[in-house]
């Protein structure tokens, strides 16, 4: 393996490893590969410890590296880059070319809070589905959703395949077709609970939807999605608004 000489001048030491690690990491490594360790990476290179995590987190923080505690670090995986539009997981997933599978944790009927209840149209008590899902990409966990879901609209849900595109049942069990959604987006750092439950190290970056969808005006979900923000992208196309034609 080709080594870099790392040299005194005016590029910092941690900027020149962080390079070669860079074409290490996209040239040489696979996916899931280790990189070598802190201390023959001091070796191989002449730098110093300090040097070295300075351009591990580094790059851990653009999301080529990941570090997992007690084993070491690891070339992530490509993120999954989606465009914003209306769709369900499974069904983005699978037009992506990934297999979507799903683990379910809780589905019961409860009180939602209130917040929920008002963006729901509930009457008062109204009660609702609680739906928490984790969501996987070729058996990687990518999200983890916690929806609401009008019990009076969706009677016996708890008998329907929820593993799949909940879309779909809707659309097909219920005739319930989502076709509109005001979506917000937020990022936040992982809790305990949620990292284990994603596999990620606890604080790591996650981008989070809250997302109310309704069918012909009918809210029908409120759902919060939290994505690994190592193994999740965003993309968005922005146009420049036209300019309104001046009224004569």
């Amino acid at each position: 393996m080709p080594i870099r000489h790392i040299t005194d001048g005016p590029e910092p030491k941690y900027a020149q490893l962080r390079e070669a690690l860079t074409v290490m990491a996209t040239r040489e490594l696979q996916p899931d590969d280790a990189l070598p360790s802190e201390r023959e990476l001091m070796r191989r290179y002449g730098v110093s410890r300090a040097t070295v995590r300075r351009a591990i987190e580094s790059l851990t923080a653009d999301g080529l590296l990941h570090r997992i505690h007690g084993k070491g670090t690891f070339v992530a995986r490509p993120r999954l880059e989606s465009d914003l539009h209306l769709a369900s997981f499974s069904q983005d997933m699978a037009r992506r070319g990934f297999a979507p599978s799903t683990a379910i944790l809780t589905l019961e009927i409860g009180t939602p809070p209130p917040e929920v209840a008002q963006q729901l149209e509930l009457p008062r008590r109204g009660r609702a589905w609680r739906l928490e899902r984790i969501r996987f990409a070729d058996e990687v966990p990518i999200a983890l959703e916690d929806g609401w879901y009008p019990a009076h609209l969706l009677p016996d849900l708890d008998q329907r395949d929820l593993t799949g595109s909940l879309y779909k049942v809707l659309a097909q069990e219920y005739g319930l077709v989502i076709d509109r959604a005001e979506q917000t987006l937020w990022g936040e750092t992982a809790d305990p609970q949620t990292a284990r439950r994603l596999k990620t190290p606890a604080n790591a970056a996650l981008l989070v939807f809250q997302r109310l969808s309704t069918a012909r005006g009918v809210p029908v979900e409120y759902v919060v999605s939290r994505y690994r923000g190592d193994r999740y992208s965003i993309h968005m196309s922005l146009d420049q608004p036209q300019p309104t034609p001046k009224e004569h």
